[in-house]
């Protein structure tokens, strides 16, 4: 008879990249989207599959984000992947031929680096240039658990409307069941951001304080679509400073004030789930929360793991080709100081933290009150494992070979809910997992006007959408599913974020622009249409254009109906 467990360790992984297919290459644009697929959703692959085969099935709680679906699932992704693949390949090449003569411990590392792109290459092949597909294999075999996230990743919170959050859900909902042949169980917030229910007022614009309407807390909305859990931050949980781990790869993030977090609420665990109500709602779902103790050791570039002097260094590359030859040596030290990256040390290092990692949960979870029921949840995003973190997928490997002698069973969310149900219900903090624990990182001086668009675009589309769902002429209902696909590309939260850590806000700010101008424009269009008149030449160029470069979610107009009809708080 198999000895009881210590605890449960419950990896979840949050996967998404904004819409960058069709919008500009480099140095920001559709290179994002290839580099991570290299560097971390097939090693991911990897990683799952090696242990499965091992005998520890991981089972990962994955959310793919709907937007980066759609990308993944394209044809054009598959073509412009293979593309980066040889162009990457044929760079290592020639940094090889480069220091062949003077710096060969460098054309050594340039030969790794050709067998690292040729073997994603033919990985990428075996599976016929089908992420999506390989990700629901393993789903279906249960060695992970598939969830969803907002269909563009709107920041929930600070949505304007009711209908604009009920469209970010049932779109996420109908995307998943699509591509992965089953509703999903649960949800990644976006950004963690979570609302209670109150009364809300526009944070900005001409509404702002003028206009107050009772607004259904984020679990309400969860419960209408059995979407039965998500994950949370501890601080909203129970108060008290929150976790920081993005500033130390965004310096500006530094000089984001706000006010003082909320007491702490020392008699709440985060080593079990709780059921999420707000007071007068109708409808709840049960909210996984983030370990204090183990995810600050993985995500941390100053306190954990990633800033080990023998890893490789993210930020220093060689040009032409943009590879990466040298260590993290030092964290303050300055570029031109890195050393050369040896890899069996890293390697080596890999294994010292793994086992770290390991013992660490192994003490937090067998002095736990809890008892056998523990469960350690680690929410990452994924992009941390393979493209911030070079080593992260060999370092996922390794912890995972040594949960057995640790007695640490790993679980997805979805079966622990089944064997523990929570029996306790309370309510959350509003707030997200960014920067100060509340909306500063997505709300403040530098954004407020993406908000101000944002806001104008819901009430316009909204208005056009209750005449638009039921009309029958095909050119109005081809303008107004394109209008719906700008507008949730207006919302997503990425441009917020890129803008405020100057991680590419000259790129982000131009994305706003563009979505609204679109959104502008097919609304006039619309209007038109619904009146009665026709499609002009120009007007038939543009929408095509559109449609083209903004293909994703096909069936949109349906769920744009559905979201006519929901309920005012």
């Amino acid at each position: 008879m198999p000895e009881k467990p210590t605890g449960h360790f419950a990896l979840v992984l949050h996967t998404h990249l904004p819409f960058v297919l069709g919008h500009g290459r480099w140095p920001h644009g559709s290179d994002w989207l290839m580099e991570v697929a290299v560097e971390c959703y097939l090693p991911l692959l990897d990683t799952i599959t090696t242990a499965a085969a091992s005998g520890v099935s991981p089972r990962i709680t994955i959310d793919i984000s709907p937007v980066l679906t759609e990308q993944l699932a394209a044809p054009a992704f598959r073509s412009e992947f293979e593309e980066y693949l040889r162009a990457r390949i044929q760079s290592a090449r020639d940094n090889r031929q480069e220091f062949a003569t003077d710096r060969p411990e460098l054309a050594h590392l340039a030969e790794v680096w050709e067998g690292v792109y040729r073997d994603r290459l033919q990985q990428f092949e075996r599976l016929n240039g089908d992420l999506i597909g390989a990700f629901r294999t393993l789903s279906d075999q249960g060695h992970v658990t598939l969830i969803t996230c907002a269909a563009t990743h709107g920041y929930l919170p600070l949505l304007g409307r009711e209908e604009s959050i009920d469209l970010q859900l049932r779109v996420a909902v109908a995307t998943h069941r699509r591509h992965f042949g089953r509703a999903p169980d649960g949800i990644w917030l976006p950004e963690c951001g979570y609302r209670p229910r109150y009364e809300w007022t526009p944070p900005v614009g001409p509404q702002k304080g003028r206009v107050r309407v009772r607004r259904r807390g984020i679990e309400e909305f969860l419960a209408d679509f059995a979407l039965k859990f998500f994950i949370t931050d501890v601080h909203l949980m129970r108060g008290g400073s929150p976790l920081s781990a993005y500033r130390d790869y965004f310096p500006a993030l530094q000089s984001l004030s706000g006010p003082q977090p909320p007491s702490y609420r020392p008699d709440r665990t985060p080593y079990r789930p709780y059921l999420v109500a707000s007071r007068g709602g109708h409808g709840s779902a049960t909210a996984f929360v983030r370990d204090p103790d183990s995810t600050l050791q993985v995500w941390s570039r100053e306190r954990g793991y990633p800033g080990d002097g023998w890893y490789l260094e993210f930020h220093k590359k060689h040009f032409p080709g943009g590879l990466r030859y040298w260590r993290v040596t030092e964290s303050k030290v300055d570029l031109g100081a890195k050393q050369i990256y040896e890899p069996e040390r890293a390697r080596e290092r890999v294994g010292t933290h793994a086992q770290h990692f390991v013992d660490l949960m192994h003490r937090v979870l067998s002095a736990n009150p809890e008892g056998p029921r523990a469960v350690v949840c680690s929410p990452y995003d994924t992009e941390l494992f393979g493209h911030w973190w070079f080593e992260g997928p060999w370092w996922l490997q390794e912890v995972f070979a040594r949960l057995p002698q640790a007695r640490i069973a790993p679980v997805d969310c979805m079966t622990y809910l089944e064997t523990y149900p929570p029996d306790a219900t309370i309510g959350l903090l509003e707030g997200s997992w960014g920067e100060g624990g509340d909306h500063r990182v997505w709300l403040n001086r530098e954004t407020e006007w993406t908000w101000e668009r944002i806001y104008a675009a819901e009430d316009e589309f909204w208005t056009l959408a209750r005449q638009a769902g039921t009309h029958t002429v095909e050119t109005a209902r081809r303008t107004a599913s394109q209008l719906a696909r700008e507008l949730l590309l207006l919302q997503a939260s990425d441009w917020q974020f890129l803008i405020t850590t100057w991680a590419a806000r000259d790129y982000a700010e131009a994305r706003v622009a563009e979505h609204y101008a679109t959104f502008t424009r097919l609304a006039q269009l619309l209007r038109r249409l619904l009146a009665g008149g026709t499609m002009q030449p120009a007007d038939e160029e543009f929408l095509a254009a559109r449609e083209a470069q903004n293909f994703l979610f096909p069936d949109i107009l349906t769920q744009v109906v559905e979201a006519c009809r929901v309920p005012a708080a």
